[in-house]
């Protein structure tokens, strides 16, 4: 019989291919996705560990599963994966005893071996029930937090299903920068990267099944140095020619990078492929030298800023977006007010910002200096409305433009059809069905919030769009 698995998943685009290749390798045992944790069998919680409250979310979640539990009288599989449980793993099965499986990032290849044990543990709970011993919510306690000498792809299915038009794919794991607000280190190991010959079959998979666009997925995606075919270590701008070659891939993307590791070919590489999308995502988290450096970034202010230039000389239509926290340990008014100059100077349509919490076990949770909550607050609303008028200024600068159109699915209106624009915003036109899938041109009509609408062109999609496409604020 089809068994049913549920995936709760939190944080960022790496836990998204995550869960889609936990489904894969349990695919084999007879595991279907299902839409709630009400319907399954099994249900995995996905977790993520880099945002604020994250281990109170991920215990607040298991709470309302284990009522789900109690109720299908202990027939019922919880696993917690991810990177609150690579980090808390022996607090999880502490405080929710009737978890049954807690596995890190590294180890989701030995998942089925888990499952085996677990439905072996589920059947005994159920038998038990029956002869009246009582409901049985314990869990089986099966951890595994290691980081395996073996490489976890190694040991992955073939991607199947029909993931649509777009999809990740993960190039790159790990860490080796120990910026000192941040866990990924210590939860997703030191920096690893995928063969070429692995990422081109697994794209070469996705675009039988229907992909059109790719994201490549790293931790530091631009530090990418996977074994190429001529012995040689290829670099992420080699891995990018490469992956342009496959016949149907319209469009590839990349994040999360970092500034240390954009070097020159792979900015020359946005010049000459019009494959790789002109909306890059790349980290500065402050425009203050002093902090930067007790963030151990490792760059500076102005290296950002050149770059910025050397990217926009090369691809005069590329728009950024960054990460950026305020409130760091020491942060002045004078550190603040150059984030906000930096910001000024790059613009940035798109941003994530946060106030600075600490992170368990990271430097920066004992620095000196640790910043009021009201002052962060009020810095943080300072930044969003500087970037709010940067992403409106953004939007309306799109219209009367024509811009190439990746259709993606269907709206909520009749006759609607959604795509996404070289920059990631949804467009919304009036067409039929069969657009899916096709890259069309658009001229924009009217921008709204967080996305544009338009109407659908004639004529052929160029390569690139022409130098006046500047996509400065």
């Amino acid at each position: 019989m089809t068994k049913k698995l549920f995936i709760r998943t939190y944080g960022c685009q790496m836990n998204v291919y995550d869960s889609a290749r936990m489904a894969d390798v349990l695919g084999p045992l007879g595991y279907a996705a299902v839409e709630t944790p009400e319907a399954a069998d099994m249900v995995i919680v996905n977790t993520c560990h880099i945002r604020e409250h994250a281990s109170e979310k991920t215990f607040s979640e298991l709470g309302r599963l284990k009522q789900i539990k109690q109720d299908k009288s202990g027939e019922y599989i919880i696993a917690v994966a991810g990177c609150v449980a690579q980090a808390e793993g022996e607090e999880i099965l502490a405080r929710a005893p009737y978890v049954d499986i807690v596995l890190g990032p590294q180890t989701y290849h030995r998942l089925p071996e888990m499952v085996a044990r677990a439905e072996r543990g589920a059947a005994q709970n159920r038998l038990r029930n029956e002869v009246g011993a009582g409901r049985k919510v314990a869990g089986l306690g099966i951890l595994d937090t290691d980081f395996p000498v073996e490489a976890k792809f190694d040991f992955l299915p073939a991607p199947t299903g029909a993931p649509g038009v777009t999809a990740f794919l993960s190039i790159q794991e790990g860490c080796d920068k120990f910026c000192t607000f941040c866990v990924v280190p210590y939860t997703r190991g030191a920096e690893y990267s995928r063969s070429v010959a692995q990422i081109v079959t697994e794209a070469e998979q996705l675009v039988a099944l229907g992909v059109r666009e790719v994201t490549l997925l790293g931790q530091n995606v631009n530090a990418y140095h996977g074994d190429g075919p001529d012995g040689t270590a290829w670099t992420l701008a080699q891995l990018a020619y490469r992956l342009a070659e496959i016949p149907g891939l319209e469009r590839i993307r990349y994040t999360t990078s970092h500034p240390r590791d954009m070097d020159d070919a792979l900015i020359a590489a946005h010049g000459d492929l019009p494959q790789l999308m002109p909306f890059l995502h790349l980290p500065v988290q402050s425009g203050s030298d002093r902090i930067l450096q007790a963030m151990n970034r490792q760059h500076t202010a102005d290296h950002y800023r050149r770059i910025i230039d050397k990217l926009r000389t090369a691809r005069p239509d590329l728009c950024l977006s960054t990460d950026l926290i305020v409130g760091f340990p020491g942060e002045s008014d004078a550190d603040f007010q150059a984030t906000l100059q930096l910001v000024r100077d790059v613009t940035f349509p798109a941003a994530f910002s946060f106030k600075y919490s600490a992170r368990p076990g990271t430097p920066a949770a004992t620095m000196a200096g640790q910043v009021e909550e009201a002052v962060k607050e009020a810095r943080l609303a300072e930044l969003n409305a500087v970037l709010q008028t940067q992403l409106t200024d953004f939007n309306r600068a799109l219209v009367g433009k024509t811009l190439p159109v990746l259709f993606e699915k269907a709206g909520r209106h009749a006759g609607q059809m959604v795509g996404r624009s070289p920059y990631l915003q949804p467009v919304h036109v009036q067409g039929a069905a069969d657009l899916i899938g096709q890259v069309r041109l658009v001229e924009i009509d009217q921008d709204h919030s967080f996305s544009l609408s338009g109407r659908l062109v004639a004529g052929p999609v160029p390569d690139v769009p022409p130098a006046a496409m500047r996509m400065t604020a």
